[in-house]
């Protein structure tokens, strides 16, 4: 990716996580990037592609921060699952102030046919795989139930740390999975 791409995609970013995806237009991109509107078009073709590689990139980094909390987590699959808590605790900390991106960017693309669409649900549905995984080895018998539970208690965390309705939301999340898994 060309620097002045790479300037608009980081200001596209940081633009849509604290306005809004629908608040942000293009010129504001540009100009917070300093580079034209044709620049942007050049090589994003269009907002919704804007979006679709934001929310990508997102994607990708929250991953690859939960998979290093992961393989640093103690073996037993019980501190891994609270692991998960604890990784999007610190992520939440460091990114997240207004919650969660995908939740966000889900409140104004609902509609399946948007190209964002499937990164977003794509995202959760990865989440709840994970969970099943994990809960898969300590309980293989209960697994949807108590993974859709876990996903519940995260999701619900998540929203709760965005709206900032009360503190340390994800922590307390944490405090009913370990419940859970006792």
């Amino acid at each position: 990716m060309m620097p002045a791409a790479r300037r608009a995609l980081a200001a596209a970013a940081r633009l849509f996580y604290e306005r809004g995806i629908h608040a942000v237009g293009v010129d504001l991109i540009s100009a917070e990037a300093g580079v034209t509107k044709k620049t942007l078009y050049d090589r994003f073709g269009s907002k919704e592609q804007i979006v679709v590689e934001y929310l990508a990139d997102r994607d990708e980094r929250w991953r690859a921060f939960l998979a290093e909390r992961l393989d640093a987590a103690a073996p037993d699959p019980r501190e891994r699952l609270l692991a998960v808590f604890d990784a999007s605790r610190a992520w939440a900390a460091e990114h997240s102030p207004k919650g969660c991106s995908m939740v966000n960017a889900h409140a104004e693309i609902s509609d399946p046919g948007h190209p964002a669409h499937p990164i977003i649900t794509g995202q959760k549905r990865w989440m709840l795989a994970l969970f099943e995984g994990l809960v898969g080895e300590i309980d293989p018998e209960s697994a949807d139930s108590t993974a859709r539970t876990l996903m519940l208690l995260h999701e619900g965390a998540l929203v709760a740390h965005g709206l900032g309705v009360f503190p340390d939301a994800i922590g307390q999340a944490r405090e009913q999975a370990r419940a859970l898994l006792a």
